[in-house]
């Protein structure tokens, strides 16, 4: 089976055990296809998402420092996972390859247009750079991580993607990378902190109704993949924030009693009005939290990167 062939088997597997689940549920990482892509791009544009500017301006402000820190005379492997556009970091490569530094860039995320696009971009932008970019999810791909171990490595997630799992997976998540890592390695990680909860809100429920289009996506490449029949304008979507959890969840709320055909997957679904798909949760932290989530997985935070306006943090992670 091919790496695409295995993908669409995990997809529709997926597929078959949320929407017959109750309540019904939906991975956010099956969101991402060109257009959900694109749609993504859009969020990240809004000025209620305040964390792609936050983590940015850690990463602009702190860029000598973390060559600094990363720079290696054996060089090193710079490994992202949710590598995305790459716009934040584009900024750390362009430090690092106009200081000359010894390294190979090898982006992972799970849609192959995002990592075709960046790949792209980064051969016109920076024609020296060495970039390998791999499709894939992060749980498979951390596996073969492990074996990029000729020289050390810098692992990378931006954009607080840890923050789309349950603490206890968030653990597991970073067990696996503790357990990919040597003592020469390290692990740089952003964490979105808690803070007022409106802000919060209104940076996944946008008035414009962008963040609504994004879940939508997975309804649209249902019907377009998997041959479902949603009416997809049925079906709204609602964020919840729980400032005590610190977790922000999204649905899609069918609007109307429906049924829906999914007919690749031999699958009919019956709706009753009000009924949720859970497709997101994004979880808030501080530095209590990400202590206990790294003692619990093999790590110690090194040092923490905070931007100019306190909403955001990336923290530098040591295997214990």
């Amino acid at each position: 089976m091919t790496k695409k062939e295995s993908f669409r088997k995990e997809f529709e597997n997926h597929v078959t055990e949320g929407l017959t689940a109750f309540p019904k549920f939906l991975s956010s990482k099956y969101i991402y296809d060109d257009r959900g892509d694109k749609l993504f791009q859009d969020i990240m544009a809004l000025p209620e998402y305040y964390l792609t500017d936050a983590e940015y301006n850690i990463i602009d402000t702190y860029k000598s420092q973390l060559k600094e820190i990363f720079e290696n005379k054996k060089g090193f492997d710079l490994i992202e996972l949710g590598a995305g556009d790459g716009k934040k970091t584009k900024v750390l490569l362009e430090e690092l390859v106009k200081s000359n530094v010894n390294f190979t860039y090898i982006p992972i995320d799970i849609s192959q247009n995002a990592i075709d696009q960046l790949t792209d971009s980064l051969t016109t932008l920076l024609p020296k750079l060495d970039v390998q970019g791999e499709q894939g999810t992060y749980f498979k791909v951390l596996e073969k991580i492990a074996t990029y171990n000729q020289r050390p490595k810098v692992i990378i997630v931006l954009g607080s993607n840890i923050g789309n799992l349950p603490h206890e997976d968030a653990i597991n998540f970073l067990k696996q990378i503790q357990h990919s890592m040597s003592t020469t390695d390290l692990l740089f990680m952003g964490f979105d902190q808690k803070k007022d909860p409106l802000t919060i809100q209104n940076a996944y429920a946008d008035k414009t109704g962008v963040t609504q289009e994004f879940n939508r996506n997975l309804l649209h490449r249902l019907n377009k993949e998997m041959g479902a029949d949603f009416n997809v304008n049925l079906f709204e979507h609602w964020e919840a924030y729980d400032p005590e959890s610190g977790t922000a969840k999204s649905y899609l709320l069918a609007t109307e009693e429906c049924d829906v055909e999914i007919k690749k997957l031999g699958l009919k679904i019956h709706f009753n009005k009000w009924e949720t798909i859970h497709t997101e949760i994004s979880q808030k932290y501080d530095d209590l939290i990400v202590e206990w989530l790294a003692k619990e997985s093999g790590l110690e935070i090194d040092q923490i990167f905070e931007d100019d306006n306190k909403l955001f943090k990336n923290y530098l992670f040591k295997k214990k």
